[in-house]
């Protein structure tokens, strides 16, 4: 795995007190279609990740950034930064197999010591707002980690096996989002594990190795993660309105 800080600019490099954003922006898109991952598609005249970035940064402004990318968008990603004028500071990792190696190679480059606060966010959710941050941020004290949720709005069922459904109570379940924040020292010992396929976010982690105070936060319904091409206007909309 290789570590490339943006512009080749030291300053970038973690501090042990330092806290971070870990942007995963590894993924395929695969359900967006498109010739680019969706992270890389058009928003408002640029690429999506730099929306995300800017706004991360904008709420949490002494905050280091690290981008997780796959080795192929790498040089791609430069070009971008390069044609927009794209100058924010952010350090670049290898993406990994999953989503959970993507993160644990990012955490690789964070000081095994460290004291501060990790977030994790998907970089497909740019409209990113200082309250909802700050919200996390505030649930965090005292707690394993803290993860906005919201309630579930749709009515929800359970596939069997055979093919047949059940009705859930819809009042007991929450559809979570990102960022996820977490104390570094327990994070970075979550990673320590074997990651299996079940973990589909860093919550998911954290509860398998033990930490389970997990707190539930309000999320932000208009946090939306860009899965669809009509979720591009949306976002877009969103963005335009805060």
């Amino acid at each position: 795995m290789s570590t490339h800080y943006y512009n080749n600019n030291p300053t970038s490099a973690l501090n042990k007190t330092d806290n971070v954003h870990i942007v995963v922006a590894a993924g395929s898109g695969s359900r967006y279609g498109g010739n680019l991952p969706k992270q890389f598609c058009d928003l408002a005249g640029r690429p999506l990740l730099m929306t995300t970035l800017e706004r991360l940064h904008s709420c949490t402004p002494e905050w280091k950034l690290i981008v997780v990318l796959s080795t192929d968008m790498t040089d791609e990603w430069l070009g971008m930064c390069k044609d927009n004028s794209f100058t924010l500071p952010h350090i670049i990792v290898n993406g990994g197999a999953t989503r959970a190696h993507s993160v644990k190679n990012a955490l690789s480059i964070i000081p095994q010591d460290s004291s501060g606060l990790i977030s994790i966010h998907d970089a497909a959710r740019p409209v990113i707002t200082p309250s909802l941050i700050s919200a996390i941020i505030d649930g965090v004290e005292g707690c394993d980690g803290a993860l906005p949720a919201c309630a579930v709005t749709d009515s929800i069922r359970l596939v069997g096996t055979d093919g047949n459904s059940s009705a859930v109570d819809r009042s007991k379940l929450r559809a979570v989002q990102t960022p996820q924040i977490f104390p570094a020292d327990k994070l970075l010992k979550a990673y320590g594990q074997e990651l299996l396929p079940v973990f589909t976010d860093d919550a998911s982690v954290m509860e398998a190795a033990g930490y389970t105070n997990l707190r539930l936060v309000d999320g932000d319904p208009h946090n939306i993660k860009v899965t669809n091409p009509g979720d591009m206007a949306i976002a877009e909309l969103y963005l335009s309105l805060i």
